[in-house]
Parts: C-alpha cells; sequence; structure tokens
C-alpha cells in the first residue's frame, strides 16, 4: 500500500485463534480474495462501515491476523478501495480510520481528488456502455426490420 499508518496495529497477546481470523490452516487453501473481503467486513468497524482506511492498513491487517496472505489481502483491499461505495466514501472524507473504526490521520485534497476522479471516470465509461449498447440494439432492430421487409417482398413477388 503507501506508508505506515501513525496509529499502531494491535496484535492479539495470545496468538489469537488463527481458524476464528479466518485463516486456513495448514496445508488449507487460501481464501479467495471477495471471502476475505467479506471476513473483514464482519470482523472490523472500517471495513464494515466502509471508512476511508488508514494508509499503512495492510500492515495492521498483516499484524492481526497472522498468516494471512498478502496476495489475497492486497487483492481484497483492491476490491475494496475500488468499490463505489468506498469512493463515494473517500470523496467526502475528512479523516482516515484504522482497523477499529478509531480517526486519525486527514484525508488530503489530492486523495479526495483522486477518488472525484475515479467516479466520474466509472460514470463515463458507464454512459457510453449504455451508449453502444443502445446503438447496437437499435441496428439489430434496423437489420431485422430490413430482413422482415425483404421477405415481405420476397413473398410478394414470388412466382407460385
Amino acid at each position: 500500500m503507501e506508508t505506515p499508518s501513525d496509529t499502531p496495529a494491535e496484535t492479539p497477546a495470545d496468538g489469537a485463534d488463527v481458524a476464528a481470523a479466518g485463516v486456513p490452516a495448514a496445508g488449507a487453501a487460501a481464501p479467495s480474495a471477495r471471502a476475505l473481503l467479506k471476513q473483514l467486513q464482519q470482523q472490523f468497524p472500517a471495513f464494515r462501515d466502509c471508512l476511508p482506511l488508514a494508509i499503512g492498513i495492510d500492515k495492521q491487517l498483516l499484524a492481526r491476523i497472522p498468516g494471512l496472505d498478502r496476495k489475497t489481502m492486497r487483492a481484497a483491499l483492491g476490491i475494496h478501495t475500488g468499490s463505489m461505495r468506498y469512493l463515494r466514501a473517500m470523496e467526502k472524507a475528512t479523516a482516515r480510520y484504522d482497523l477499529d473504526g478509531v480517526a486519525g490521520a486527514e484525508v488530503t485534497d489530492t486523495h479526495r481528488l483522486h477518488a472525484k476522479e475515479q467516479l466520474q471516470l466509472r460514470f463515463k465509461k458507464e454512459a457510453e456502455r449504455k451508449k453502444a449498447e443502445k446503438a447496437a440494439e437499435a441496428e439489430s432492430e434496423a437489420a431485422r426490420m430490413r430482413q422482415e421487409k425483404l421477405q415481405q417482398l420476397a413473398t410478394k413477388f414470388s412466382r407460385g
């Protein structure tokens, strides 16, 4: 991710139950990014409430959930931070939050602007997709009408 957050991460004092944290036992397959994200949303208020995440949240997650697969974690973070809900929250946010939902560092204007730009880009792409879809439907309908007209003419002028 980016740089470590000002908020120190807490680690379980007694090596808390790894399975309860959603980390598979040795030899088990790592959870998918979406499954991990669902677990993070159940376990941590910052994910559940879709709060702007503290910079360095990945390090906090690794400290809290021993044995967490980094690649899966990064994919889950990418899904979460790329979601419309998160981008909308970032666009208006003033503070970033740690895993427990405790406010920390400020959200910079640069980060708010980036979220706004990402949302605008998404809306533009969606509008373009809908426009192309509508044009394809219109072309398909025109082709169907031409074919129907040709069929009518063929029937009208056929000998037999």
